[in-house]
Parts: C-alpha cells; sequence; structure tokens
C-alpha cells in the first residue's frame, strides 16, 4: 500500500511538472530580448573605440538579436576614433543599435549617435556640433574645407541611411551654411542651404507657404532633445532607457550593462600620460647609458616605454612592426652602452629607431593620407619630439642637482675625504720626486707611461720621443704633470 501511495504521488507531481513546462512560444507570451547598455562617456580615443568593439563583440556572441543601447555622454574626441566606431556599428552584422542621449553627444560624439539606427534623447541633453578644431596658442581654431568636406560627406551618408535632413546634418560640420526650414503648400517640410535656395525656380518659389531660418551662417547646428524631435533626428525624448523601452512596447525584457575592464580603464589612464612615460622612459636609458653597469634608470626607461606601447597594442594602433622598430632601437643602445664606447652613430640611430617606433604606435597608419590622418602624424611627431626635449632637460637637471645629492639619500660606503685642501704643487708626489729614474714602458711621445720601482706612472717627456725599455730621469713636477728626461746612462 505505501509503495502504490508513493507511486501514485510521484506521477502526479510529474504531470503538474510537465504541464507547467511550457515555452514562451508555446503560451504565447513574446521571448525575453535583451538589451545591451553600452556606456559611451568621456573622451573619444582609442580606448573607447575598443571597448565599443569588445563589448558588441561579446554581445553578439551571448545573445541573439540583441538590442544595443549606446548610452552617449561625451563632448566628442579624436575624428579616426570616431570613425572607427562608426564603421564598427556600420559593418558588423548584429542586432539593432539605438543612441540613446543621456547627456551629451557633441562634436565626435554626435558622429556616433548618428551612426546608430535610431537616436533619443533625455530631456534638456543636447547633440550637435561637429566642426573640426586644432588648439593653437589664440585657442581653439576651426579647420577649413579641406577637413571638414570629408567629414559632411559621413554625416550625409549617415543622415540618408536613417532618414535624417542631410542638410541640417552637414551644418552640424560647417558653419558657413545657411539653412532654412520651407514648409511647401503640398504639405511637405524641407530643409535646404542658401545655395539651393537659389536655384530654386520662380514657380517652386510660388508654392513656398513659410521660409525659416533654422541655422544662420557663422553657427554650427547644436539641438536640444525638443529641437532634435522636430528636426525629425530623435524618436523621442525620455528620462531613462526604461522609458524608452516601455514607449516601443518592450516589456520582456533582461538589461545587461557592460562595464569597463580594470586593463581598459588603465589602458585609457596610460594614453592620457603617455607624454610623462615617454619622457621618464628616454631619461631613464640616456642616464643608463652614462653610468656605469646596468640598474634602477634602465629598468625605469624600459618599463615606461613598454608601458606605452602596450596600451596602444591593446586599443589595436601598435603591431609587431612597431614592437620590432622599437627592438631594434634598444639592441642598438645595448651595443652603444656595452661594447662601443662614448656615444656615436649607433646610439644616435637606436634613439631615432625608438622614437620613430613610438610614433608609429600612437596611430593606425603609416603616412597620413587624410586631412586628420595629417594633424594626427604632427601631434604625434610633436609629443615623441618634446618627450625628447623634456627628457634632455630632465638629465640635465638629475647630473647638475640630483646626481650630487644622491650620497644623502643612499647610504655608503663613501669616502669621508675630499681634495678641498689638497697641493699639488710641489715637488714630491704620491712616493716619487725629481731626480727619481724610471724605465718607459709605454712610449713617451711626448705621453707615455713610466714604470718607477713596482708602479706605473702617466709622464710626459720633455718634446722628444722616448722609445719604450728607455731609462729617464724625472726633471719636473708642476700640478698634475711629471715632466722627464733621458738618463745619461742610455749613453753609455
Amino acid at each position: 500500500m505505501k509503495i502504490n501511495a508513493i507511486f501514485i504521488w510521484v506521477t502526479l507531481l510529474w504531470a503538474c511538472t510537465g504541464c507547467g513546462a511550457v515555452s514562451a512560444s508555446d503560451s504565447g507570451q513574446t521571448p525575453v530580448r535583451h538589451v545591451v547598455v553600452i556606456p559611451v562617456a568621456g573622451e573619444v580615443g582609442p580606448a573607447m573605440a575598443a571597448f565599443i568593439e569588445r563589448t558588441l563583440d561579446q554581445g553578439a556572441e551571448q545573445y541573439d538579436n540583441a538590442l544595443y543601447v549606446l548610452e552617449m555622454d561625451t563632448f566628442g574626441g579624436r575624428v579616426d576614433s570616431a570613425f572607427q566606431i562608426v564603421e564598427t556599428l556600420l559593418n558588423k552584422p548584429r542586432g539593432k543599435t539605438i543612441a540613446y542621449v543621456k547627456k551629451k553627444a557633441i562634436s565626435a560624439g554626435a558622429l556616433i549617435a548618428l551612426a546608430c539606427n535610431e537616436l533619443t534623447m533625455k530631456h534638456s541633453t543636447t547633440i550637435g556640433d561637429c566642426a573640426p578644431i586644432i588648439f593653437s596658442n589664440e585657442g581653439p581654431k576651426m579647420l577649413g574645407e579641406k577637413f571638414q568636406s570629408p567629414l559632411r560627406a559621413k554625416f550625409r551618408t549617415l543622415a540618408k541611411r536613417n532618414g535624417y535632413p542631410e542638410t541640417l546634418a552637414e551644418s552640424m560640420v560647417s558653419s558657413d551654411m545657411t539653412v532654412f526650414r520651407i514648409e511647401m503648400d503640398d504639405g511637405r517640410i524641407l530643409y535646404i542651404d542658401s545655395v539651393e535656395y537659389e536655384d530654386f525656380s520662380e514657380k517652386e518659389r510660388e508654392q513656398i507657404r513659410s521660409k525659416k531660418t533654422v541655422v544662420g551662417k557663422g553657427k554650427l547646428l547644436t539641438m536640444d532633445d525638443q529641437e532634435a524631435l522636430e528636426f525629425g533626428f530623435s524618436k523621442m525624448s525620455v528620462e531613462s532607457v526604461e522609458e524608452m523601452l516601455e514607449k516601443k512596447n518592450i516589456t520582456n525584457y533582461q538589461m545587461i550593462r557592460f562595464e569597463e575592464s580594470w586593463s581598459e580603464q588603465l589602458v585609457r589612464l596610460i594614453t592620457k600620460i603617455a607624454p610623462i612615460l615617454m619622457l621618464l622612459g628616454f631619461a631613464g636609458l640616456y642616464i643608463e647609458m652614462q653610468t656605469p653597469g646596468f640598474g634602477v634608470p634602465g629598468i625605469v626607461g624600459i618599463t615606461c616605454l613598454a608601458l606605452v606601447f602596450l596600451s596602444q597594442y591593446m586599443v589595436g594602433l601598435a603591431n609587431h612592426t612597431e614592437f620590432l622598430i622599437i627592438t631594434i632601437g634598444i639592441m642598438l643602445l645595448g651595443i652603444e652602452m656595452f661594447v662601443i664606447p662614448g656615444f656615436g652613430v649607433i646610439g644616435i640611430a637606436g634613439i631615432a629607431l625608438m622614437a620613430a617606433g613610438m610614433i608609429l604606435s600612437l596611430q593606425d597608419f603609416v603616412l597620413p593620407k587624410v586631412p586628420w590622418e595629417r594633424k594626427l602624424f604632427e601631434k604625434n611627431i610633436m609629443t615623441v619630439l618634446g618627450s625628447l626635449f623634456s627628457a634632455f632637460v630632465v638629465i640635465i637637471f638629475f647630473f647638475r642637482y640630483a646626481f650630487p645629492k644622491i650620497s644623502q639619500v643612499i647610504h655608503g660606503p663613501y669616502l669621508s675625504a675630499d681634495l678641498a685642501s689638497s697641493r699639488i704643487d710641489s715637488d714630491n708626489s704620491v712616493n716619487i720626486s725629481v731626480g727619481d729614474s724610471g724605465v718607459v714602458i709605454k712610449p713617451l711621445r711626448p705621453s707615455g707611461s713610466v714604470k718607477i720601482g713596482d708602479e706605473v706612472f702617466d709622464m710626459i717627456s720633455e718634446g722628444e720621443y722616448i722609445d719604450k725599455g728607455a731609462s729617464v730621469v724625472i726633471t719636473e713636477i708642476r700640478a698634475n704633470r711629471i715632466v722627464v728626461t733621458r738618463s745619461s746612462a742610455n749613453d753609455l
């Protein structure tokens, strides 16, 4: 009886469990949608480009048909990195992307936002102002048409792709455009610049119901959330990603937020302080060349340069070519330090190769092809050369002020006596005196070496050449000079 009762209970439990195990598709429920949130915050640079590519690849591997939300809060940054992010968003097949402007998407940030499939904004946020600029002694300066043209083309391409007003998108880049909002009699809303308006025929102008200047000459388009909504860029203004999903009728979802790993944060930090690390690296290697053996300066120098290179390698800018160039440079410096005395062509070639390798590791091209690459190339050259010059200044300071103070910090043993009160203007010096005789062991022409007793001294003859093995006599001891002449014994 007990066995039968247990069997009945197990059967009932299995039946209940089986009835409850119905899939979402069988029950008519919407399957869970994965929403991947990627923060796009801070300066746009190689580290951000590598982070976004990693998160998109990781999301594609883990989730099918995910929704990717790029949470924007950036003033922009490097154009080449922004283009790299745009290409990542456009070329790799994956789920839908939405740019959610949490605070701001300015300059390169606007370019990234428009590359997504959709744009949504939080209330009172801004987007736009993507003119290429350079910082000079007079402050930020807008670059000319050569730089603006390819940027406008990219904005125009993204606008076509997502159905944004092309002329308004271009006006984020160029300040010499005047853009009008024109409402036609048939209800169409057109955004055209002054050049297009001049090309209107009389018949087309008669069909204009209203005309309004949206972007004046000398200004760049920068929109708040309401203007972006009115101009057809933004789909909605919301207070959070959750509200955006609710308005899109996405209720059954799982939100996954990606954050930068500690290594990516470290790479971002190293990228910011790269000039300082290169300064310390070059200075450390030079100090090591000027001191005997191999010690702390050399270790510090190699470590600093290695940190800069590895950080660029992790973000995809440096590769094996740059590593080989820098390695050859270090090897040449090693030959100069340990094999060839002094400092000459080999050492200069080593430093030049290391500098070239560091310049190439800061960029993803060898020679510039587009305008912003030329500016970046010039900036990288100035960064590396500036680090070398600053290292030279540090070296002078080190040997002039710091090196003599080392004995006060690092305990000896050191010599306690000095030569402050010594005098060598006498006829006696280090166990020798005028009249002592010796044998030449290194020819005097006119300087050479003479052995007196068991000691060898550097001496100089009175203008004549004296061969090895000849006997000489000390005739004068003056300052650091010991003068000798042939001994009369040589005449016997």
